[in-house]
């Protein structure tokens, strides 16, 4: 249920970005997601048709484009997936952290503007 509000915080960023840009329509919503983020792309476009209807954005295409996750050992620098192991397959140090893998956000709004349309 937590990707509805997520949905609809994309929305309300996309539209006010839109207006401010004097947008007659939304057409390409770029998202960036984490592979440990809790976000669902399946989630997020379910929701997106409903909390789109009726604005400007609705009909917009949404790609998701995801991010591995990535540790980094504090003890030796060592940059690696924690698919392999948790400590550090390089010192086997537990001082590691996640350094790629939590994003979440709106990368890019592409958008229609009657300006735009009259193309020369």
């Amino acid at each position: 249920m937590h990707e509805l509000m997520v949905t609809e915080s994309i929305r309300d960023i996309a539209l006010r970005h839109a207006e401010e840009a004097h947008a007659t329509r939304i057409t390409d919503l770029f998202l960036v997601i984490g592979e440990l983020s809790s976000i669902v792309d399946d989630s997020v476009q379910f929701y997106w048709d409903f909390v789109t209807e009726g604005t400007m954005a609705e009909g917009a295409t949404l790609h998701f484009r995801r991010i591995p996750a990535e540790m980094t050992c504090s003890a030796c620098g060592h940059r690696y997936s924690p698919r392999r192991a948790l400590p550090c397959p390089a010192c086997d140090s537990n001082d590691v952290r996640v350094t790629a893998g939590e994003e979440f956000f709106l990368e890019a709004i592409e958008v229609e503007n009657e300006k735009a349309e009259i193309r020369e």
